[in-house]
C-alpha cells in the first residue's frame, strides 16, 4: 500500500529510484549528475484519491537563455520540449512563473523559470516504473539556442 509519501518513498526506493526529498503530498525522485552529485529531477510522484498515483512532470524555461523572448514565446518552447510526455499520457495541469533570487539579496532576481506541469495517473508503483523511467530519460528545460 502507497497511501503516504513515506511508503511511497519506500516502494520507489525498492524499484530501484533515487529520492532526493519527500514532502508532505509528494516523493522527488532524484538525477545522479556524478556520483557524489544528486539533484532534483523534475520528477515526482504522488499518492492521490482512490489509492492511485501522480507522476508529475516539471518542465521549463529559463528567460536568461532567451533574454528577448516574451512569456508566451517562452511557454510554448517548453510545451514543445513536453510533446513526447504529452504523447505518453501526460497532460499539462498548471503553468507557473517563478523568480529566481539572489541568495545574498533577495531584492536581486537573477532569472525567472517559465515551467509547465504535467501529471499522469497510474494505479500502482509497478504501473509507474516504466513511466517514470521514461520521463527521467527527457530533457527537463529548454537549451540554448
Amino acid at each position: 500500500m502507497t497511501s503516504t509519501p513515506q511508503q511511497l518513498k519506500k516502494a520507489l526506493v525498492a524499484s530501484g529510484f533515487e529520492v532526493f526529498r519527500t514532502l508532505p503530498e509528494e516523493v522527488v525522485l532524484a538525477e545522479r549528475v556524478r556520483e557524489n552529485l544528486i539533484l532534483d529531477s523534475g520528477v515526482r510522484v504522488a499518492p492521490i484519491e482512490g489509492g492511485k498515483l501522480q507522476v508529475r512532470l516539471v518542465l521549463r524555461a529559463q528567460k536568461a537563455d532567451f533574454p528577448n523572448e516574451d512569456e508566451p514565446t517562452l511557454f510554448a518552447r517548453v510545451r514543445k520540449l513536453a510533446e513526447p510526455a504529452v504523447a505518453q499520457g501526460f497532460a499539462e495541469t498548471s503553468t507557473s512563473v517563478t523568480a529566481v533570487k539572489d541568495p545574498a539579496d533577495a531584492s536581486r532576481t537573477l532569472d525567472t523559470f517559465y515551467e509547465v506541469n504535467l501529471s499522469h495517473d497510474v494505479a500502482t508503483v509497478e504501473d509507474a516504473v516504466p513511466i517514470l523511467k521514461f520521463v527521467l530519460s527527457l530533457e527537463k528545460a529548454v537549451g540554448h539556442r
